[in-house]
């Protein structure tokens, strides 16, 4: 018996030119707890919903840990959420999420990532998302895929713009005190076969279909 009889999420990978996106292993999110201990973002932005960037170095680190801990504990077919970590030459640069509820049924998803700060303004974001819509999409048959950024996060923004994703209402949200709007982005299956940017291999799904609500 090995990990992957009772956890086969542990042999998923997809593979894009330039990263592999895999279940994180105990010395991937060391490496990803120490990028954000290292920032993740301009500390003057707050980028993202859940404000967890604005602890203190070692708190960002342990929340980082807890939150792939806790996603692993609470997963359920009907509930889940997928945290990869994201390497590029045997570095982890980030993590890139997929995440669904009741996803037999409504088959839609929903996505979130961050980067290292060196790792930055070099297309990564762009090639990460682009291999986890390929995985719902391609892979588990979705319908929908739904983002969502503030006004003034560009990069984010620019990001679902390439990949095809459109308009779908805002909400006002409290950030720091300060009243801030994010826009909701929506991505069809029709749409994502039209943005098709980068090519993606996926291995180990078939033995992970019914942990995604899926039969084979």
């Amino acid at each position: 018996m090995t990990l992957l009889t009772h956890w086969p999420l542990a042999g998923l990978r997809l593979t894009t030119p330039r990263l592999e996106l895999r279940w994180p292993t105990p010395d991937d999110l060391a490496a990803l707890a120490s990028l954000a201990a290292d920032g993740v973002h301009d500390p003057a932005v707050q980028p993202f919903t859940v404000a967890w960037t604005d602890a203190a170095p070692e708190l960002r680190a342990r929340s980082v840990l807890q939150f792939h801990w806790r996603c692993w504990g609470e997963w359920q077919p009907e509930n889940w959420e997928l945290n990869l970590a994201v390497v590029r030459d045997g570095t982890v640069v980030g993590t890139q999420g997929i995440s669904a509820r009741d996803f037999s049924v409504r088959r839609e998803v929903g996505t979130g990532s961050w980067l290292g700060r060196s790792h930055h303004r070099q297309g990564l974001g762009t090639e990460m998302r682009a291999a986890v819509l390929h995985l719902a999409f391609a892979g588990l048959g979705a319908q929908d895929a739904v983002s969502g950024a503030y006004e003034d996060n560009t990069a984010s923004l620019e990001v679902s713009r390439k990949l095809g994703y459109r308009e779908d209402g805002m909400e006002r949200h409290a950030v720091r005190a300060e009243p801030v709007v994010l826009r909701r982005l929506r991505l069809t299956a029709e749409q994502w076969q039209q943005h098709q940017l980068v090519p993606v291999e996926t291995a180990g799904l078939q033995e992970c279909l019914p942990w995604f609500g899926l039969t084979t």
